[in-house]
């Protein structure tokens, strides 16, 4: 799943190109900026934190079309040598969710799991994950169809779909004994949504300089359509629906939902 950087807007994974906008338009990066710094007043906290909109539906249900995030841009980053004990800095971990720079253009932002990090063996049988030999219990995925896929679910194996140049070269020199074998620096993403996720299947690895940071809390949810979420601009469409449908659409019940990784071992 990709996530629209709010100050700084991508375009959604599986949504068409955006269409242009009337000059009346609002930048997405205006309502983000006010917004970041309310939250900050409000809960003064010290980390630094980015907001950021899920476009698209790859990391369903865990976080839905409309949730707006705020990540924190400090867990992962090196520590300094004071900072390092006073701020929560951590490794990537399995089960982390990840907000990354997409490696075929980093130039847009995806959201994912991290299933696997450096020297981790992977493959996947009728859908489940196998890791470094164990079948993982996974509680936080969905399978939205019921076919099998030959190639996206039972990974890696002969490729019946288009790959990015990443995902060939993953393929072909990353494969041992039937298992991805994931490279030092590099971690290996699927969308929790395994049957819609445009992933490290596809594209390949992570590499660790392009990891962002780790959602924090959905501090709003609101039910648009990917069209309007995946456009930098806020089109007066949105405005007028906002207008009409705030109380409606607004997910309440994921106001402020802490958004936590799931441990695996």
């Amino acid at each position: 799943m990709k996530v629209v950087n709010q100050p700084k807007s991508t375009v959604a994974e599986d949504a068409p190109a955006a269409a242009k906008k009337p000059k009346s338009d609002i930048p997405r990066g205006v309502i983000a900026e006010w917004t970041v710094t309310i939250l900050l007043l409000l809960f003064g906290t010290t980390t630094l934190v980015q907001a950021f909109v899920i476009p698209t539906g790859s990391m369903e249900d865990t976080l839905l079309i409309g949730d707006h995030l705020l990540v924190d841009k400090l867990a992962y980053a090196p520590a300094g040598p004071v900072s390092k004990y006073i701020l929560p800095y951590s490794d990537v971990k399995r089960g982390d969710i990840i907000v990354f720079r997409y490696p075929v253009d980093i130039r847009q932002t995806f959201v994912k799991r991290v299933i696997g990090i450096p020297g981790d063996r992977i493959r996947l049988e009728n859908k489940k994950v196998i890791l470094n030999s164990k079948k993982l219990d996974e509680p936080y995925t969905f399978y939205k169809t019921e076919y099998i896929d030959s190639y996206r679910d039972n990974f890696p194996s002969q490729p019946n779909t288009f790959l990015y140049e990443r995902g060939q070269e993953m393929i072909e020199s990353h494969v041992q004994k039937g298992e991805v074998v994931v490279p030092p620096g590099k971690y290996f993403a699927m969308g929790d949504n395994r049957d819609s996720s445009l992933d490290s299947r596809y594209w390949g690895f992570v590499p660790r300089e392009n990891i962002i940071g780790k959602p924090l809390i959905i501090y709003w949810s609101y039910d648009a359509p990917t069209e309007r979420l995946a456009n930098p601009m806020i089109g007066l469409d949105h405005i007028m629906d906002l207008a009409q449908n705030f109380f409606t659409k607004t997910r309440w019940r994921r106001t402020f939902r802490l958004i936590r990784a799931h441990q695996i071992p």
